[in-house]
């Protein structure tokens, strides 16, 4: 075994000399002695010692022609989590900037975790922040999966499936994102072997069945252009594939096709030395060749996002076979092949934290906007963001904008700039005016209309946006400008979910219960955890999960003493909620909008329940009024009426609304203000209209409480002719 340590770590050094003469052979050699005196005695699942691990990972590393520091971190990327050795310690020996990646790659072992899906969701997390610090984070561990994923015949099946999904769902993709074609291709073939086994070998023996049957056409397709382009003095080289396993499996899947109807699984890679022979060898392949309309894209003029850049046309060969040809030049070939790797700048001394920042700004940015989310939400939005198709428009200036499939104007408005989006008021899409909802299309021109006047983003678009760049700004508006708003609408998501799990809102507030429950859900008020669920920061399914069977718990406990101690409606609220808001107190809730209803205007004295609106806080109205009387049984808004209660407080005012009918006569208008003068009440709006012989006057006063409006009433009432007197609007 030393004897074939000995021969991989030679083959390290081989591939290293073939790029970086220069390297410190001597600091890896060193950093290879470390990592197998640290990991004696450890095996892995094949039963070889377990440094041949780190050590195929460093060879990885090596094909993608990383530095030195790079080749150090990944001989050690296991040494901390799974030997004695610390961070201080490989700082010491080997420099801060390996131990920093190493301590990057290295899993969150040291915190518990309620789920197993959290914890790899947090470990995620870490990750791809230690990756917005130095990209030769992310490279490593992507070295180190393909590794595990080549030698996953030795594990369980039950790990090769939780692995080849994790694979599948995270690190292929992200190799994907980072350009790295080849690595990604391996990723997605070696995951489907354990995802889909059946379907693996069956596309693995089709394909070895057709490289046979077809191995005339595949020769002689490639000889063909090769000659056709020197031909045309155009030096070139010309390699034929069969497309990937994953690929072909998707394409099945999408299409419902059967292995023997996928026609198009060949492809052909032309590379040229410069850009202007990239089309002049596109000339020449037409010419050969017949060309299926609308299979050309130009990712020269217009590159992918992960700096990907090549012609693509797919044409009909002789056979009647169709066939995808790539025509890319030499360093086109190499950003394809290793992507981010292929731009490495270590070789001229540049550093990793220095190096191409500008094409990581979006690992840092999506990090930026996911800071206050759960380990859930942010693994849903990395998908979207980071896995997701795209679509590519433009703006009216013409500058490319990229966006996730089936992005609405709205997460065009905010990729632009959060102001942008703030402010919209509409949108113009190929010259025509379209709804917020509509679906951008590749080569769209998308016009944004905004407005100073705008009153902010609805709560609606974050049922039609795509990006999580949008969700995230729209949810930032609301936590900053409408606190209140975010509290009653979270009060609502809350108590509905508790309500749908057999519990009550008094069940969480009590006394014994409510501290317990926010130190569980980190909050310091029950306010900041509904504002957070109201402006999307946590879901009310999520908060009430969490705490679901203490509050059961406590509640059964306490079952017989409710039994016993039965309190009344206005007893229940003040226990509750002792602090008022806008002179009542409002179960649940604290520091929220408050309003008075016209309809029925409430004054202290009179019975009042609170209805909680969308957008306008929680609406107070008299126990007779007739909308309330009307919504109570209505089940879809029954659960929007909460107890409220008078606070009582000497200090407040106000406004009751009374409607008078008079026969017509001259002066009574003048008694009416004049007995509301009299009795030193203030006027808020006055207004009178004679039709039909009979005077009506409505009008609005400011009294302290029902004992001083029932003073007016008797007083109005009292007036020569005076035939009805009534509040309401």
């Amino acid at each position: 075994m030393e004897n074939y340590l000995q021969k991989q770590f030679d083959k390290l050094e081989e591939i290293v000399r073939g790029y970086n003469a220069a390297a410190d052979f001597a600091r890896i050699g060193k950093a290879f002695e470390f990592a197998a005196e640290r990991h004696e005695g450890q095996l892995r699942r094949d039963g070889s010692p377990y440094v041949t691990h780190p050590l195929a990972t460093a060879i990885i590393v090596a094909e993608m022609g990383l530095d030195d520091d790079s080749l150090i971190a990944a001989l050690l990327h296991d040494s901390i989590e799974d030997t004695t050795a610390t961070r201080e310690e490989v700082a010491k020996l080997f420099g801060e900037d390996v131990a920093e990646i190493v301590d990057g790659v290295t899993k969150l072992t040291r915190v518990q975790y309620t789920t197993k899906e959290e914890e790899q969701m947090e470990n995620l997390r870490k990750m791809l922040m230690a990756m917005a610090r130095d990209i030769r984070v992310i490279l490593i561990k992507i070295a180190d999966r393909l590794h595990n994923m080549r030698t996953m015949e030795y594990q369980t099946q039950e790990k090769q499936y939780e692995k080849s999904m994790e694979t599948m769902e995270v690190y292929a993709p992200i190799a994907h994102r980072l350009g790295m074609q080849r690595v990604k291709w391996e990723l997605e073939d070696l995951s489907l072997r354990y995802i889909n086994p059946i379907a693996y070998e069956q596309i693995r023996n089709g394909i070895e069945a057709r490289e046979r049957e077809e191995n005339s056409f595949f020769t002689s397709t490639e000889n063909k252009i090769r000659e056709h382009l020197r031909e045309g003095n155009c030096t070139c080289e010309v390699y034929g594939r069969i497309k990937h396993i994953y690929s072909i499996y998707r394409k099945m899947n999408t299409q419902n096709k059967t292995f023997a109807e996928v026609l198009d699984l060949y492809a052909f890679r032309v590379v040229v030395d410069s850009i202007a022979e990239c089309y002049h060898a596109l000339g020449h392949i037409h010419e050969i060749f017949r060309p299926i309309p609308e299979k050309f894209k130009d990712y020269i003029t217009m590159p992918k996002p992960n700096g990907y850049q090549s012609l693509h046309t797919t044409v009909i060969g002789g056979e009647g076979i169709p066939f995808e040809v790539q025509i890319r030049t030499t360093e086109m070939h190499r950003v394809a092949e290793y992507g981010v790797a292929a731009h490495w700048k270590y070789k001229s001394g540049v550093t990793g934290k220095t190096s191409d920042e500008e094409k990581f700004a979006w690992i840092r940015q999506l990090l930026e906007s996911q800071q206050e989310s759960d380990a859930e939400e942010f693994y849903k939005s990395l998908r979207t963001d980071m896995f997701a198709d795209e679509v590519f428009v433009f703006t009216p200036r013409g500058d490319v904008v990229n966006l996730p499939a089936g992005s609405t104007p709205i997460d065009f408005a905010y990729s632009i700039h959060s102001a942008i989006g703030n402010k919209m008021n509409g949108a113009i899409v190929n010259g025509r005016i379209v709804p917020y909802s509509h679906a951008l299309q590749n080569g769209d021109i998308v016009e944004v209309l905004t407005s100073n006047a705008s009153k902010g983003p609805s709560r609606d678009w974050l049922n039609i946006i795509k990006s999580s760049e949008a969700r995230n700004k729209i949810r930032l508006w609301f936590k900053k400008e409408k606190r209140d708003e975010n509290i009653v609408h979270g009060r609502v998501a809350f108590d509905s979910e508790l309500r749908r799990n057999n519990l009550k809102l008094a069940d969480v507030t009590r006394e014994d219960v409510l501290p317990r429950v926010l130190e569980k859900l980190a909050f310091p008020t029950l306010d900041d955890l509904f504002a957070t669920i109201g402006y999307g920061g946590l879901s009310a399914q999520k908060a009430v999960n969490k705490i679901r069977d203490d509050i059961s718990a406590a509640a059964k406990a306490r079952k017989k003493d409710e039994e016993m101690t039965e309190i009344t409606f206005g007893e229940s609220v003040r226990n509750r909620k002792r602090k008022p808001v806008g002179g009542v107190y409002v179960e649940g809730l604290d520091n929220c909008l408050v309003k008075f209803a016209k309809c029925c205007a409430p004054v202290p004295g009179d019975p009042v329940i609170g209805f909680i609106t969308r957008g306008f806080g929680v609406s107070v109205h008299r126990g007779d009024c007739i909308n309330y009387l009307k919504s109570r049984g209505d089940p879809d808004e029954a659960g929007r009426w909460v107890a409220v209660e008078w606070a009582n407080s000497e200090n407040d005012v106000y406004h009751a609304a009374l409607s008078i009918s008079a026969p017509q006569r001259d002066g009574v208008v003048l008694d009416i203000s004049t007995a509301m003068s009299t009795l030193k009440l203030k006027l808020i709006e006055f207004s009178a209209k004679a039709q039909n012989g009979i005077t009506n006057v409505n009008m609005t006063i400011e009294v302290k409480n029902s004992e001083e409006l029932a003073t007016a009433i008797g007083k109005l009432q009292s007036i020569k002719g005076i035939s009805e007197v009534r509040r309401g609007e």
